[in-house]
């Protein structure tokens, strides 16, 4: 990689973890009043028509029409359900702690491919397990409590159900590379969000807010459908192309740090020594859960 090139993936890899960082704070900005079903299924919708006629201008439509099946299924895996999940957890833990446990999403990944796809991790890979599961048991654990909080809900629950989402999110992962063919990233991308717009549609309808929300909740909504989901799609895929997707995915230990600062900054959320510390812990066994780390020799 030239001087030129490692400028260009240095300021896309940069630009992405913001984005994404970002997603917890409009989430939870939108969710507050629209709740998460409603706020999930809105933010895949904006993101679908944003990407669709990106994908028509391509000439993708028959590649999508061909295997639209799973495609829109994995969407369900990969955005409808993780975003719905999260909606709800932002607003009962706060988004620097649901960010570190997104971290996760490499750590899950190997234990499903592993369990799914028979891809066993070496001893290197093993380490990184064990350190990483810990990390989070120490994280949970020390956080999260299952006796209610101020908005009525026990954090351990909204925990749960970052985990579930992470958890999704290997499930798609692995999916996708057992059941989708070699496809054009733009047909996946939107192909995704359409399934998962078309799964939230009815309980998101359900669950709809008895009140219009405000400007401020319509915004949080279009930034997220828009920059933290259409947009982050289009340079996360531009950076699997330019450096493989082994450097893209090390994005994921970055977006937690812009996600804390947002907090702090925004929500004025308090980090403390120990979620750090035990973010250290998952980032690393993280990192060699996914091989992007090997212990010496190994």
């Amino acid at each position: 990689m030239n001087s030129s090139d490692a400028k260009g993936w240095l300021a896309d890899f940069l630009i992405l973890a913001a984005i994404w960082g970002s997603s917890f704070l409009f989430m939870r900005v939108a969710a507050l009043e629209l709740g998460a079903l409603p706020t999930a299924a809105i933010r895949v919708a904006i993101a679908s028509l944003f990407l669709l006629p990106l994908m028509l201008a391509k000439g993708h439509w028959q590649a999508l029409r061909q295997h639209w099946k799973p495609v829109l299924f994995v969407g369900v895996l990969n955005s409808g359900i993780p975003f719905a999940l999260y909606s709800f957890a932002v607003l009962h833990i706060t988004t620097g702690f649901s960010s570190i446990l997104n971290a996760t999403v490499p750590l899950f990944g190997a234990v499903v491919a592993w369990l799914w796809l028979g891809d066993k991790p070496s001893l290197s890979r093993t380490v990184g397990l064990g350190l990483g599961f810990g990390g989070v048991l120490l994280l949970a654990g020390g956080q999260a409590s299952f006796t209610p909080n101020d908005s009525g809900v026990a954090p351990a629950w909204a925990v749960l159900a970052c985990l579930a989402a992470t958890t999704c999110y290997a499930l798609a992962a692995s999916f996708t590379k057992k059941h989708i063919p070699s496809l054009p990233p733009l047909v996946t991308a939107t192909g995704s969000q359409i399934g998962a717009t078309l799964a939230l549609a009815l309980p998101a309808l359900w669950f709809r807010p008895d009140h219009w929300p405000s400007a401020s909740a319509w915004g949080a909504l279009l930034v997220v459908g828009v920059m933290c989901t259409g947009v982050a799609y289009i340079l996360y895929f531009k950076l699997i192309d330019n450096s493989g997707p082994a450097r893209a995915l090390t994005v994921t230990f970055l977006v937690p740090v812009f996600a804390i600062v947002y907090g702090v900054l925004f929500l004025g959320e308090r980090v403390t020594a120990w979620m750090l510390l035990c973010g250290a812990v998952i980032l690393l066994g993280t990192s060699l859960s996914s091989g992007l780390l090997k212990l010496p020799g190994r």
